[in-house]
């Protein structure tokens, strides 16, 4: 896990998209934000390139590509999986079922998208520091 790293956001609505970078901004973490419209989208960046981003923050409904499919294919990558990189589902759907599959295909989080602001930046902040303190194999 790379904490300097991109956190990579694969979110299909524009307005949550909008609604995250602004608490971001607000709680001023470095981290620089990369954002996709699907799962499609964030697999192709992750096959092409050599970063290791921070974590990944990923809706569920999406395109082509939803979250599960995404999750499915990134934990069954060995070389991505050498990346240590902290997959974290953020939706507003939510069911045992959901989270259940989720955790079954090692997930690291489930998190509900709150509505307000301040629930929003509290989630964020929580998610950010727990990470920023969490040891991984290739922080040695």
């Amino acid at each position: 896990m790379n904490k300097n790293g991109a956190i990579i956001i694969v979110e299909d609505d524009q307005d949550d998209q909008a609604f995250l970078e602004e608490v971001f901004v607000s709680l001023g973490y470095p981290n620089k934000r990369l954002y996709f419209w699907d799962g499609e989208e964030a697999l192709e960046y992750l096959n092409e390139t050599d970063s290791k981003p921070f974590l990944i923050l990923s809706d569920i409904n999406m395109p082509r590509l939803d979250g599960f499919q995404l999750r499915q294919k990134l934990h069954t990558d060995a070389g991505l999986q050498l990346r240590c990189i902290p997959y974290l589902f953020f939706s507003t759907a939510m069911n045992e079922k959901m989270v259940i599959d989720a955790y079954s295909m090692s997930a690291q989080g489930f998190f509900i998208k709150p509505h307000s602001f301040a629930e929003l930046e509290k989630t964020i902040k929580n998610i950010m520091e727990y990470w920023l303190m969490c040891a991984a194999p290739n922080n040695f």
